[in-house]
């Protein structure tokens, strides 16, 4: 079963990609993978235009950065070895792994307050579905967090700004473990969600140590922390709930989290490449080596604006609303995210039934779990196909739309799984227990197939927009997220007569088949709707103008947002 590749159109932004080809063995770094600048107002970009000038022969010519005080700027291609894309493997993947971590532990903070619920509504008396606002403010409030650290991280650094985030995250669970009120929980909730700096610092952190044709197994490995992050939360959550009562849910949270903060710091090194050049300046001062040399970020007059800060984070959301493919894609995300939440909520409803309790409805989310290192397992193999075909055609390889190409046949799983769990989720005397399970594990492959393709597409798609793009992603995917459990268990009693639970993912399947169908229309018809984008006209013009740079220098007259 084959599906036939969309052809480039005459014209159209093709090859508008991240994936753009490496000038004199060296990457852009505005252009990697997941940063935010792009203006040529913005000190990012200001950056980028030093690292993006040609150089000759195997020295850089350090004369052509200097200034008229006669300090030189280091650039990436003057110390490229110190750069975290030289660490050695076993050292990437180390780090790597902790950030993994870092990333399940977040979003399992997402995940096990589902099982608090009940010893909450009985110390404070409150009904179920308030009792949920803990578990919703922290969602949208994460989605909102996630947005508000990425600047702060490539302005300081990733090594201090995670350490800041993940020290914050476990500072506010003790106030909640310790919660006179319900008032207090819902507040810390809340500041532990604004705290959690998330996918925007973790897969910047793969950017930073993978050049861009080079980060599919690295960036498949970080999605699978996303999503199971929030799904481990729940099996853990079973027995915390079968055992202990409910203020250690929030003291688990504080011992993973302490767990994981004290790997990062022994661990982790920081990789952000402008932090690396300004150590490095310092060292080569220090040294004598060249006392007249200095990093980017010291040879700035102020660091991050109000302004620019302001710019960053408001792109996100300009692209979410004005940019069809992002609006769509992260639509779909969202909603295949808001899905495992709903879940949550149903699979106590649907697994009663069967006599389960709470270590045993807890351990069911291990289908999800397999789910996704299934699906996992099944993007490995492409990502090494997309590497090949780039390495054998070059640029031609580079059509965004190939990035789609296998969420074609794994999207529809969404639908199918929602609707084979709704009929077998009616009871013992229709279906086994496991059944249900099976489709579940449908659902979880086809969750993690979309937020991995659907942010290797818009990555390939964007460009120098690329963070911001992927940024309305992960906001789509956790506010909507944090609203799907409010809404969950209301649908799941409230719709439908005798067949209640079957006719709320039936409904949710429905949903499901909808929203999957721009997958296919921008498969086809994605190079025409990226030449009406705004972004992808700024990108072409720039493209042609500077034909010897990156494509990450935009020129301010291009801003389809000028400031």
């Amino acid at each position: 079963m084959t599906a036939t590749e969309p052809t480039p159109q005459n014209g159209a932004p093709a090859d508008q990609s991240l994936y753009d080809e490496k000038k004199s063995g060296r990457t852009d770094d505005a252009l990697r993978n997941l940063t935010r600048r792009s203006e040529s107002d913005d000190p990012f970009a200001q950056q980028a235009e030093h690292a993006s000038q040609p150089t000759s022969g195997s020295d850089t010519d350090l004369s052509k950065n200097e200034r008229s005080d006669g300090k030189r700027e280091l650039t990436e291609d003057d110390c490229y070895d110190k750069l975290g894309f030289c660490f050695p493997w076993y050292k990437k993947w180390t780090i790597l792994t902790v950030v993994f971590m870092v990333q399940m532990s977040m979003n399992f903070n997402t995940g096990v307050y589902s099982d608090a619920l009940t010893g909450i509504e009985n110390e404070f008396n409150v009904s179920a579905q308030a009792a949920r606002v803990g578990q919703m403010i922290f969602l949208v409030a994460y989605a909102f967090g996630c947005e508000l650290w990425a600047p702060w991280s490539e302005e300081f650094g990733r090594w201090p700004i995670m350490q800041l985030s993940l020290f914050l995250v476990n500072i506010w669970q003790i106030p909640c473990a310790l919660a006179p009120n319900f008032g207090t929980i819902v507040v810390c909730r809340f500041l532990g969600g604004l705290s959690s700096a998330g996918g925007s610092v973790t897969l910047g952190m793969t950017a930073d140590m993978w050049e861009v044709d080079d980060q599919g197994f690295a960036v498949a490995y970080v999605v699978l922390s996303s999503v199971g992050g929030s799904t481990i939360g729940p099996v853990f959550g079973g027995f915390i709930g079968q055992y202990l009562t409910w203020p250690w849910v929030f003291w688990v949270q504080l011992i993973v989290g302490g767990f994981t903060q004290a790997l990062h710091f022994v661990l982790v090194p920081e990789t952000r490449a402008t932090i690396l050049l300004d150590r490095e300046a310092k060292r080569r001062r220090k040294s004598g080596e060249d006392p007249n040399i200095y990093g980017p970020n010291e040879l700035k007059e102020s660091r991050l604006s109000v302004k620019e800060v302001l710019r960053i984070w408001r792109r996100p959301f300009e692209m979410f609303i004005r940019e069809p493919i992002v609006l769509c894609l992260s639509l779909l995300s969202g909603f295949s995210d808001a899905l495992i939440f709903t879940f949550t909520e149903s699979f106590t409803l649907v697994f009663d039934q069967w006599g389960f309790n709470t270590l045993t409805n807890g351990l069911a989310f291990c289908a999800i779990l397999i789910g996704y290192v299934i699906a996992y397992l099944i993007f490995l193999p492409d990502v090494w196909r997309q590497r090949q075909i780039r390495k054998k055609e070059g640029n031609a390889a580079r059509l965004a739309e190939r990035r789609l190409l296998l969420l074609l046949f794994l999207a529809p799983l969404e639908p199918i799984g929602l609707l084979g769990f709704a009929w077998t989720s009616i009871g013992p005397a229709y279906a086994p227990w496991i059944a249900p399970l099976i489709f579940a594990c449908l659902i979880a492959i086809a969750n993690y197939s979309i937020y991995m393709a659907t942010i290797d597409y818009m990555v390939a798609a964007y460009g120098a927009y690329s963070a911001s793009a992927t940024g309305g992603n992960g906001f789509a995917r956790d506010f909507l997220a944090g609203i799907a459990t409010m809404y969950a268990t209301p649908l799941y009693e409230n719709i439908g007569g005798k067949f209640h639970l079957a006719w709320g993912s039936t409904l949710l399947g429905c949903i499901a088949a909808l929203v999957a169908i721009p997958i296919y229309i921008f498969y086809w018809k994605g190079p025409e709707i990226r030449r009406r984008s705004k972004f992808a006209q700024t990108l072409a013009a720039d493209r042609e103008k500077h034909a010897g740079r990156r494509a990450s220098r935009l020129r301010r007259e291009s801003q389809p947002f000028p400031v």
